[in-house]
């Protein structure tokens, strides 16, 4: 599998990705609404094993929704514990994708990824020094958490906007994926400054489709339409309210 370079990658994508996060079922219909990708943690993974068993079983589960990225994430207490568990999955498909905690361990981990050219998130950033070690050891994506900053009075994106700052110059960036982004508020500052994706679960998702202007409005273009129908005026066209 390559790895694509955030710099390649923006030349032909549509904008910001959006990766969704939750149980298989509840995100079936979603994955034909423009989503990147799907991507789990270790507590999604201990809810989901919990309720439909082995976490390979799980994975499988996952792959049977979409032909998309499936981000999974695996943990352990040194780097031979991460390759070797990380290399049951990419076995698995090549959409799988290894989320890693950041640690020092990971660090070698994410070297020995990059040179078998397995995608890779670099998760638990929350200082621009952790992003750019992880950026340096490997790392395709790294993963600011925002949410957890207003928890301590602080800007929720102010750490995707010193990475992409710092990212900017290089020649060969990772992508900056935003995490915990569990709010449309959230979502809106990390993809204004300059998030090259967000992970959100997909009640998020459904709430960032929705506005009550839009909502007004698509009322008021229906019923004009509805009234071309009543008028007879659609009758060449196969459409029937």
């Amino acid at each position: 599998m390559g790895i694509m370079n955030a710099k390649e990658n923006k030349k032909i994508s549509a904008g910001p990705d959006i990766w969704l996060a939750g149980d298989p079922e509840d995100l079936k219909s979603f994955m034909n609404k423009g989503i990147k990708g799907i991507v789990t943690n270790t507590v999604v993974l201990k809810d989901m094993t919990d309720k439909y068993g082995s976490i390979i079983d799980l994975t499988k589960r996952y792959l049977d929704i979409t032909d998309k990225k499936i981000v999974i994430e695996i943990d352990g207490h040194s780097t031979n514990e991460l390759l070797d568990v990380g290399e049951t999955f990419t076995k698995i498909s090549d959409q799988i994708i290894l989320k890693i905690p950041m640690t020092s361990y990971a660090l070698d981990a994410f070297s020995e990824l990059k040179k078998s050219n397995i995608e890779t998130f670099c998760t638990t950033i929350f200082s621009l020094n952790q992003a750019v070690i992880a950026g340096n050891a490997g790392a395709t994506h790294v993963l600011p958490f925002c949410e957890p900053f207003l928890e301590v009075n602080h800007d929720s994106t102010k750490l995707v906007r010193d990475i992409k700052a710092t990212f900017d110059s290089w020649e060969n960036r990772p992508f900056i994926t935003a995490a915990l982004v569990r709010s449309t508020t959230t979502a809106h500052k990390a993809i204004r400054d300059g998030a090259d994706g967000i992970i959100v679960f997909w009640p998020v998702f459904e709430e960032m489709i929705k506005s009550k202007l839009t909502d007004e409005w698509n009322q008021t273009f229906l019923d004009n339409w509805n009234g071309i129908y009543k008028s007879g005026n659609l009758s060449d066209l196969n459409y029937k309210p």
